[in-house]
């Protein structure tokens, strides 16, 4: 029978007057069983999580790159772009412009699209684009439709590239239209 009895027809409740049971203090509590380590949730909904209360699922299926590190390269590689393209631009006049857009889609498709999967700029922050599901390298075609779906992820305030602040697997919308991610080297080392 419960120490709290309510009370009726307007009366307030009352109290026996019981205190509740003590909780154990540090040190006390039961021993948490064979599951205590980090790694050790088998079954449920925690299963395979390093932690109590994490949700398998919740972050990346694998190490992605860091949005600096990407932006790191993107600002090598459009440094690149930006200087052959003038180069191209004062020497060739009016043909400059299209052989300099030409440069650009031929630089992005032939760096991502080779067995490397890396740019100068991917190269020097350690980072490389492979296959989403880590197969290797995803070929020349992909290269181009991620070239492609890049122009409209920049339309609006580049909220195509800021979309892997925010995504489960770290991808901007070209990393998904292309089935890519951007993976540290270190993680997914070059054959």
């Amino acid at each position: 029978m419960s120490d709290f009895q309510p009370g009726g027809s307007g009366q307030e409740p009352t109290w026996s007057g019981q205190d509740p049971p003590a909780y154990p203090s540090p040190g006390q509590y039961p021993d948490s069983g064979p599951y205590a380590g980090p790694g050790q949730y088998p079954g449920g909904p925690h299963a395979g999580a390093q932690y109590p209360g994490q949700f398998p699922g919740a972050g990346p299926s694998g190490p992605r790159a860091s949005f600096g590190s990407r932006l790191g390269a993107w600002i090598i590689d459009a440094i690149i772009v930006f200087f052959v393209s003038l180069v191209l631009g004062l020497v060739l006049k009016g043909s400059g412009s299209i052989l300099s857009l030409a440069f650009e889609i031929g630089y992005v498709v032939y760096f991502f699209g080779s067995p490397r999967g890396q740019s100068p700029g991917y190269m020097a922050t350690g980072i490389r684009v492979i296959s989403m599901d880590g197969t290797g390298p995803i070929g020349y075609g992909r290269a181009l439709l991620r070239w492609l779906v890049s122009i409209p992820s920049a339309w609006v305030i580049f909220i195509g590239y800021f979309w892997m602040l925010w995504d489960r697997e770290r991808q901007t919308w070209f990393d998904k239209a292309s089935n890519s991610v951007v993976v540290p080297v270190s993680a997914y080392p070059i054959n």
